[in-house]
């Protein structure tokens, strides 16, 4: 009989096992699937392997549908709808029901009216609900035009109240974080894209004649009424709805002011002005006053201290603005 060797079979064990750990571990670095993801990124190169030294085989933009065939820690293998296969990395995708929410909003609210056009500060990412943390699909560049939809408020991160513990020295000394509320726009862009812009990253395209007239106050939108005509030049007249100069107020505007063109004088100037709780949207239209003939009106969403919210409508005979009474609907205070 003949006796097996006395390191044959732990050497045989120890390959073995060393197998089985790498099989695992591999499984666990990569992992072949089958699904759809969208591009993030504005755009990102395609990489022809997982390496600090690699080739470029394509390019991708943003909103692009890619086909993820497998995935690799930070990185996912795609399939472009050209055939491009590469590598990107995995903080570029988004899935399919961030895209979903995406249109979603493009959908629900393609005949919301406009609150006013404005132009980003910054590239913007466009979130599918207001707040930093929210998801995004789709990017707009600096200098951008958005039209502006709907405003939103969402706490900034970080910043909520630390819980209550028992008072020490030391918690006495340090401050505590506070609840932070931001300002968020609902915006659609040129290309028919919908999502939720952080306020302070747009400006809106007001002319200079009439943001000086803020007052330290915050512009919130902005309308035009009508034109009149000064020599050979055309004047937009224009209603503004401002707020307090800070985010978080729980109401979307606290005053109405109209701006007129004065003819003789050739400048603008405050034909109405009043202070209430306002809610958007502001909605515009023209109708016909009979001996007035054909006027701009104006429709502003009013909150009164139980919640209500009621509609007052205003017509524009320049340069005097009165108000339009519903039927049998009674006058009340008289405003400038």
């Amino acid at each position: 009989m003949t006796t097996p060797h006395p390191f044959r079979l732990p050497r045989l064990g120890v390959i073995c096992v060393l197998g089985i750990t790498l099989f695992v571990s591999g499984c666990g670095r990569r992992r072949s699937v089958h699904e759809t993801a969208y591009i993030s990124a504005t755009q990102a190169n395609l990489r022809d392997r997982v390496a600090a030294v690699y080739t470029k085989v394509g390019l991708v933009k943003n909103g692009e549908r890619v086909e993820v065939l497998d995935r690799d820690r930070r990185f996912a293998k795609v399939r472009t709808a050209a055939g491009v296969e590469g590598w990107i990395e995995q903080r570029n995708l988004v899935g399919k029901d961030v895209y979903d929410k995406a249109q979603n909003l493009v959908q629900s609210n393609q005949n919301d009216p406009v609150q006013g056009q404005a132009t980003t500060r910054n590239d913007t990412n466009l979130h599918v609900e207001p707040g930093r943390d929210a998801d995004h699909l789709y990017q707009v560049a600096t200098g951008a035009k958005v039209q502006l939809l709907k405003r939103a408020i969402a706490e900034r991160p970080g910043t909520a109240p630390a819980p209550a513990t028992r008072p020490t020295a030391q918690t006495d000394e340090r401050k505590e974080a506070k609840l932070v509320m931001e300002d968020w726009w609902l915006a659609r862009d040129d290309q028919g894209r919908v999502g939720w812009i952080l306020s302070r990253m747009v400006d809106l395209d007001l002319p200079l004649e009439i943001a000086q007239y803020a007052e330290g106050q915050r512009i919130v939108a902005y309308f035009v009424l009508d034109e009149v005509r000064d020599g050979d030049k055309k004047i937009p007249q224009y209603l503004t709805v401002l707020t307090e100069p800070k985010d978080g107020m729980p109401f979307d505007f606290n005053q109405v002011r109209v701006f007129t063109w004065n003819v003789k004088r050739h400048r603008y100037e405050t034909a109405y002005r009043e202070r209430l709780k306002g809610v958007l949207p502001v909605t515009m239209a023209q109708e016909n006053f009979e001996k007035e003939g054909m006027l701009p009106t104006f429709t502003i969403r009013v909150e009164d201290d139980s919640g209500t919210v009621t509609e007052r409508k205003y017509k524009l005979n320049s340069p005097i603005v009165r108000r339009v009474l519903a039927p049998g609907e009674e006058p009340g205070k008289k405003h400038r």
